[in-house]
């Protein structure tokens, strides 16, 4: 994975705002239709497609459409790039840290020599 991933910063672009986020977890349960998901956020409309446009641009969801009814499902595999770059970033971390401790016990170990 390159440094600078334009597929995994939308996706964090569109992780990064609480509404997406209730309307991810609330689509974890079940697919729910667009009115059923703005109910719940106080917003209008309009409001809640730009939302939803966001999440279904970073592959987040898909949106299915019945006559005047659009339905949207989570898609969860989309989180892997996200789950793959943090996994990354642990391991670097943890080595770091890993060397820190080691340098913190050796010169521990010199001071009470």
């Amino acid at each position: 994975m390159t440094k600078h991933d334009p597929e995994l910063s939308q996706l964090f672009h569109a992780l990064a705002d609480p509404t997406r986020r209730r309307i991810l977890t609330r689509l974890a349960e079940r697919p729910a239709r667009v009115t059923d998901l703005a109910g719940p956020t106080r917003l209008r409309l309009p409001t809640v497609m730009r939302h939803l446009s966001v999440l279904e641009e970073a592959g987040l969801i898909a949106t299915s459409k019945d006559g005047r009814v659009r339905t949207c499902a989570i898609v969860p595999e989309a989180l892997e790039p996200a789950r793959t770059w943090l996994d990354e970033q642990r391991a670097i971390w943890e080595a770091r840290l890993d060397r820190l401790e080691a340098f913190a016990m050796k010169a521990m170990k010199e001071r009470r020599e």
